[in-house]
């Protein structure tokens, strides 16, 4: 279940009462006359089905109330009420496949900005990356994989294109292009600076090592891109945080920048390129896996709303 919270300008709060009291998918209503200061007007609570809520800010919003007034939701952990359960049993389709749009809309958009935070994770990725590179180290890497941001942004890409909002699109690209150079030229002059004072020689990438995989693209390496970008989407859309650290440490995306960054540095120019191409294969499948799983879901929800009446009566 959701908490929802409107502020509705008191010649809209008729509308909005009879919108949720109408609805198999809403319970517990409550309004609150006059209660809103900034923006005035009155508050109107009420608990949602996940699988509803969708469809009941949709036409929040048709009624102006995200320019007039505002909604919030929230989630709740735990609602002990016949009639919660009776919402969510009237309700089509099952709250844990249900996407609220807008509130995905809100976490892409968020994780999509080049902002100073962003940039300073992807540093030290990057950083973390060259450092299990130069030391031969998985474990190093794979701490790498977890401090990367660029999920966050792949995300914004993915929702973007299935919602056709470019400027979450743009946005996105623009931190993915510009924080990935900017990273990797940080850790190119940190390797760099290794180098001179000696903790870094070109005997560090020869022969065969341990994080080799980080670029030894193949076809297994679009197919973990694939796998982890569907599992990051599902992840995000059914609120199962947990199953973001397994996509993490599972694409080699930010240890394909370390490597790029540290090979620059010590010639080694066939590696430099094989781990480039690692890292866009990555970003594509990711990118291609996520959007799939939301024009799917966008299907299979848009078809269990169809198949019985959401209002009562």
């Amino acid at each position: 279940m959701l908490h929802l919270r409107a502020v509705s300008p008191p010649d809209r709060t008729a509308e909005v009462i009879e919108l949720l009291r109408g609805h198999r998918g809403a319970t517990h209503l409550v309004v609150i006359p006059g209660a809103a200061v900034e923006p005035a007007g009155d508050v109107i609570e009420a608990d949602v089905a996940r699988e509803a809520a969708d469809e009941i800010i949709e036409s929040l919003c048709l009624l102006d109330l995200d320019h007039t007034g505002g909604i919030t939701l929230e989630v709740i952990d735990t609602a002990l009420s016949d009639a919660a359960d009776r919402a969510e049993e009237d309700a089509p389709g099952e709250g844990a496949d249900a996407v609220v749009w807008q509130e995905l809309l809100g976490r892409t958009g968020d994780e999509s900005r080049l902002n100073v935070t962003f940039l300073t994770f992807l540093v030290i990725a990057c950083l973390l990356a060259a450092v299990g590179v130069v030391t031969d180290s998985p474990v190093t890497i794979v701490g790498a994989m977890v401090v990367g941001p660029e999920f966050g942004p792949l995300a914004a890409i993915a929702v973007g294109l299935v919602l056709r909002r470019w400027d979450l699109v743009g946005r996105a690209t623009v931190a993915l292009a510009v924080g990935f150079p900017v990273a990797m030229a940080i850790t190119a002059g940190a390797s760099a600076l290794a180098e001179s004072t000696g903790l870094l020689d070109v005997a560090a990438l020869a022969g065969e090592h341990q994080v080799d995989f980080v670029f030894d693209v193949g076809p297994y390496s679009f197919i973990v891109a694939l796998l982890a970008g569907a599992a990051g989407m599902l992840s995000m859309t059914s609120a199962k945080s947990a199953a973001l650290v397994g996509v993490f440490i599972s694409v080699t995306t930010v240890p394909a920048a370390g490597y790029a960054a540290v090979a620059a540095i010590l010639g080694q120019w066939e590696k430099v390129g094989y781990s480039t191409l690692q890292l866009l294969v990555n970003l594509v499948g990711i990118v291609l896996a996520a959007a799939t799983v939301l024009l799917l879901r966008r299907r299979k929800q848009r078809n269990a709303a169809t198949e019985r009446p959401l209002s009562r009566g």
